[in-house]
């Protein structure tokens, strides 16, 4: 049974429901406790089942934007951490909720209490979830299918999560199609590390007849033909690319949304700006912002503001990325980085217009540069605004490499839509916590490119 894949799907939905039905109970009984008898006005029990039903609802999507279900995908400390961004949300708005039906501000201590219930509740529930999943879904065997394009950093992500898969074996496409669709006869399922795009579809084809799972490193025409539109006049199906990226009325949205963003993001700007100062007063009496020449929508240069992180001409030597443990980085900039608050400022480049709340992160012209001259397509992440933050953020790391971070910006720019960017928003408040996404590059690196020297080490 443990084999059948609507037996499996059934255990996962059911891991769901008993985590939302546990902290669901777990705010009905504080609201029935400490809050209900404590109103101004009569609350009928139809209203009870509403307030319930009301945190339930919230938790459930707070979870589904933050990932808390993805048991497959996160490991034991994310899920908790992305549980904990899921009932605090829900508990600061469902606190809000109860003040204005008790038309008064009420006593906090019983959420926070409630909070820490919530707490051994997705600690307990992670660690049960973890365990059943991996009794339904062993490791997988994989069989990794390589060409000329280096394979190693790949390898080495997926080998980060032993408990998901299991390189058993590789072999070069230039053995030949014969002795590829031997090995992957012994293995459960199949890598494809940028192969040819021929003898991808021919293995591709190969699988599908077999049932095998076929995990494939997509291409950036790929990527491309993801966000394309069909086409059924004809009995021959057509796909059709977008040559521009965001429609008019998507543009003027998605203008409206970060003007009110950015404004309400003006507040604690301005109230960072003052501690900032006071700080470097006291370490360097540098000056508090940084500005740099990026580039933006359609390759156009501006100026970016950020806090400054770096000891003053930090860059005298020329343009280079932060490196792991820089030792150019300021005691306050560190800080500022780890949490992604040096960004802040960019809040004043959303209000005039040169960037965007959410797009494809700016880079520098010279770097841009060192990165055209080996992927001629990375100039494709112009077809927007430059972000706050974005899709490459969120899910990449500040080292991912320049040619993995066109495709998460180019997967963004194909998919765009403002239900994406309100998600990708709140996933913000997630990885600012997270350290992987402020780690450096190498020393030896003046860019995001991986070598394999670098691997190596």
């Amino acid at each position: 049974m443990r084999e059948s894949s609507a037996f499996r799907r059934c255990i996962i939905l059911l891991l769901q429901a008993i985590i939302i039905v546990a902290q669901t109970y777990t705010f009905w009984h504080f609201w029935d406790t400490y809050y209900s008898e404590g109103l101004t006005r009569m609350f009928f029990f139809k209203g009870h089942i509403v307030i319930v039903f009301l945190y339930a609802l919230l938790f459930g999507v707070f979870a589904n934007v933050y990932g808390a279900f993805q048991i497959s995908r996160l490991r034991f400390g994310d899920m908790v951490f992305s549980q904990i961004l899921s009932f605090g949300f829900v508990n600061v708005v469902m606190y809000l909720q109860i003040s204005m039906l008790s038309l008064k501000m009420v006593n906090v201590a019983p959420i926070l209490g409630m909070s820490f219930d919530n707490l051994l509740c997705a600690l307990i529930w992670s660690c049960f979830a973890k365990l059943v999943y991996r009794w339904l879904y062993p490791p997988r065997d994989l069989l990794l299918v390589y060409c000329d394009r280096d394979s190693e950093g790949l390898v080495k992500k997926m080998n980060s999560r032993k408990d998901k898969y299991d390189i058993k074996a590789s072999i070069h496409i230039d053995e030949g199609n014969e002795n590829v669709y031997k090995a992957i006869r012994k293995h459960e399922a199949v890598l494809l590390c940028d192969i040819p795009a021929q003898s991808r579809n021919e293995i591709l084809k190969y699988c599908y007849g077999c049932g095998k799972r076929v995990y494939v490193t997509p291409k950036l025409s790929d990527i491309i033909l993801m966000g394309a539109e069909t086409n059924n006049i004809f009995d021959s199906p057509l796909l059709i690319t977008k040559s521009k990226a965001l429609k008019w009325e998507q543009t003027v949205i998605k203008r409206i949304f970060d003007i009110v963003i950015s404004l309400i993001l003006c507040i604690p700007t301005i109230i960072l700006t003052i501690i900032v100062a006071m700080c470097d007063l006291v370490y360097d009496r540098g000056p508090i912002f940084y500005t740099q020449e990026r580039l933006t929508l359609d390759g156009k240069k501006f100026k970016i503001f950020k806090f400054r992180s770096m000891k003053v001409d930090s860059e005298k030597d020329g343009a280079r990325l932060a490196a792991k443990e820089d030792d150019r980085i300021t005691p306050i900039g560190r800080v500022l980085r780890a949490s992604h608050l040096d960004e802040l400022p960019q809040v004043f480049n959303i209000l005039l217009g040169t960037m965007s709340i959410v797009g494809p992160r700016p880079e520098r012209p010279e770097i841009a540069e060192k990165y055209l001259e080996s992927i001629p397509e990375f100039s494709f992440r112009l077809k927007v605004k430059a972000g706050l933050t974005g899709f490459a953020q969120v899910y990449g790391k500040y080292n991912t490499t320049p040619y993995d971070k066109l495709k998460l910006d180019l997967y963004y720019i194909e998919h765009y839509s403002f239900w994406l960017d309100i998600k990708l928003i709140l996933m913000t408040f997630k990885i600012m916590f997270m350290k992987d996404n402020t780690e450096g590059v190498e020393k030896n690196q003046k860019t995001a490119t991986i070598t394999k020297d670098v691997l190596k080490k």
